[in-house]
């Protein structure tokens, strides 16, 4: 009989990992679900991925083509890029776990800001490396605060730009001026997972950074504004050299035939696209001035979601609305985890459900909602 000590035991620092959780999907039995917690977006995918999809599942005994040549195609095309710089993976999760597998190991050291995407944390720790974390400063990235922080020791440098669950960027000055003060063995990953969302002239996703740098790369994701989530597709542009790195160490079918097709469909179809754009714009505004109106302490975001911020008191706090809202099917994100145990963050959703949402924060508070 084996001793209960000689049990497998994962490697040092792998239990040290604070798993991650999605946010909620469940409404009690017999409300109605908003599910307004994961930033998923309320007008779903382009009806031209789902046909892709459909017509993709005819061929389900086939393994699919390991270099995703046609969504490759797709991004170039659609972007304007060279699909040798281009790496897609199972979610954008994926791309930044092969980061952090191919460049760091026990000693390094990696950069993240203060509310950043708990995923950096997972993978840099995963990988035996050090987490070190750079201040925010207004909930905002700060360039200097990064760039305290790079030792020897630092091989990458996350930034969520724009952040999530903030909802706050850095100009593409701001970002220029980070990259400038990093060592030329620093890679900058820029996560711009909500790039479509943003329109802000001082802002960039990245592009020009990768092409004129061999340290820098920007991942993207088609779970938001593509409506994709279900598939898990992810992309990233970067550099020959790290895209030939993480191609070495990838799994040799790491997305799916009917999510290749999906998304190649999905970035073709630019109306869909510019329709959700719009749709946020209109209710992210709306979402805004309506819970400013009710008292609520709103982070200014250029996503698809709004970091709201709840009283310290008694009945008013963020616990005490989550589980209000829950009562009556509306779903928001606890971001605790995120260094906020007193805001929720909530996802821009269909116009019944940006309507619903302030008026049930508004009985909570015992405030009029805003006609």
């Amino acid at each position: 009989m084996v001793s209960q000590a000689a049990r497998p035991v994962p490697k040092k620092g792998v239990l040290d990992i604070e798993a991650y959780v999605p946010g909620k999907s469940q409404a009690p039995a017999g409300v109605k679900l908003h599910k307004l917690s994961s930033n998923e977006t309320p007008l779903g995918p382009s009806p031209r991925a789902r046909e892709a999809m459909i017509a993709a599942a005819s061929d389900l005994e086939l393994y699919p083509d390991g270099q995703a040549s046609t969504l490759k195609a797709a991004i170039a095309e659609t972007q304007g890029l060279n699909a040798a710089n281009i790496l897609c993976g199972n979610g954008s999760d994926e791309l930044l776990g092969l980061l952090c597998a191919a460049y760091l190991s026990a000693g390094d050291e990696a950069i993240h800001t203060e509310h950043g995407f708990l995923v950096y944390d997972i993978y840099i720790r995963a990988n035996g490396a050090t987490p070190v974390v750079a201040p925010e400063t207004d909930r905002r990235a700060d360039v200097d605060a990064i760039l305290s922080r790079v030792t020897e020791k630092t091989k990458l440098v996350f930034l969520a730009n724009p952040n999530n669950p903030t909802g706050t960027y850095l100009s593409y000055d701001e970002v220029r001026r980070l990259h400038r003060g990093l060592p030329s063995h620093v890679i900058l990953v820029l996560d711009a997972a909500y790039a479509e969302y943003v329109a802000r002239n001082d802002y960039g996703a990245g592009v020009e950074l990768v092409s004129a740098n061999a340290n820098v790369v920007m991942t993207r994701t088609f779970s938001k504004i593509h409506g994709l989530a279900a598939l898990r597709i992810g992309w990233m542009y970067a550099p020959e050299p790290i895209v030939d790195a993480l191609n070495r160490i990838r799994g040799p079918f790491n997305i799916n035939a009917p999510a290749i097709a999906a998304g190649a469909a999905a970035i073709r179809d630019r109306n869909h696209v510019e329709s959700a754009a719009r749709h946020n714009a209109e209710w992210l505004a709306f979402l805004t001035a309506e819970l400013s109106a009710l008292g609520l302490d709103v982070t200014p975001s250029v996503g698809n979601f709004l970091l709201v911020h709840f009283p310290d008191e008694p009945g008013r706090t963020a616990a005490e609305a989550d589980a209000f809202l829950t009562n009556r099917g509306y779903i928001l994100r606890r971001v605790t985890s995120y260094g906020f145990p007193n805001a929720l963050r909530l996802t821009v959703g269909s116009e019944a459900a940006c309507r619903g949402v302030v008026a049930v924060l508004a009985e909570f508070l015992g405030t009029k909602a805003p006609a």
